[in-house]
C-alpha cells in the first residue's frame, strides 16, 4: 500500500523510534502516547484491520501476540500492561493498518 504511514515506517521511508523488529513485525513508540509507555506493534505485511485478517494471517497474529509480553517486559512493564486493537472507525481506529497498542507504566 503506497499511502499507508505504517507501511512507510516498516519500509524505513519514515523514521520511527523502533524498539523491536524482525522479518515479520515492527514495534515502535507511539508519537502521541496515551500512557508513559505506548508502543505500536505492526505486521510488515499490510492489512487494514483485524476484521480484514485472512486465514493466511493466523500464524503471524499468533506470533505477534506471543511477542507482546517480551516487548512489554523489555520496555519496563514488569507489573503488567494493556493491549488494545482498535478495529474500524467505530472502534477508534485511526490508521488503517492493523496494529496492537501496548500500554502501561514502568515498574
Amino acid at each position: 500500500m503506497t499511502d499507508c504511514i505504517f507501511c512507510k515506517i516498516a519500509a524505513k521511508e519514515i523514521p520511527a523510534s523502533v524498539v523491536y523488529e524482525d522479518g515479520e513485525m515492527l514495534c515502535f513508540k507511539d508519537i502521541n502516547p496515551a500512557a508513559p509507555v505506548h508502543l505500536l506493534l505492526i505486521p510488515k505485511v499490510h492489512f487494514d484491520s483485524l476484521a480484514h485478517a485472512q486465514p493466511e494471517h493466523e500464524a503471524l497474529l499468533g506470533r505477534m501476540m506471543m511477542k507482546v509480553p517480551q516487548i512489554a517486559e523489555a520496555a519496563g512493564l514488569t507489573n503488567g500492561f494493556k493491549t488494545q486493537v482498535n478495529t474500524g472507525k467505530g472502534g477508534g481506529q485511526e490508521v488503517f493498518h492493523l496494529h496492537i497498542h501496548i500500554l502501561g507504566r514502568p515498574a
